[in-house]
């Protein structure tokens, strides 16, 4: 598990959790950032901070600071431990 701002331009994860006032943390929630929702970074400004997500078809920037307090897993292994499954329930 890693946090949201960890990610490069271009890379999915999965929201696990919020680590924020609870103020901050329910806005979030209403724009998206629930636990399993899938969210891409999107572009980084010239100065490396905010950063643009995508999440539930909107663009939304956040700065590092909140970035750094919402938790995510790779989208990716995801898929794999999907894909796992689905041939496990197939034999």
């Amino acid at each position: 598990m890693s946090v949201l701002s960890e990610l490069s331009v271009g890379e999915t994860a999965m929201v696990v959790a919020l680590d924020l006032p609870e103020s901050v943390q329910n806005h979030l929630m209403h724009m998206g950032f629930v636990p399993d929702a899938s969210v891409t970074a999107l572009r980084r400004a010239p100065a490396g901070d905010p950063t643009v997500y995508g999440i539930d078809g909107m663009e939304i920037a956040l700065r590092r600071e909140t970035a750094d307090s919402i938790h995510v897993r790779n989208a990716a292994l995801d898929l794999q431990d999907e894909e796992r499954e689905l041939l496990e329930a197939g034999r």
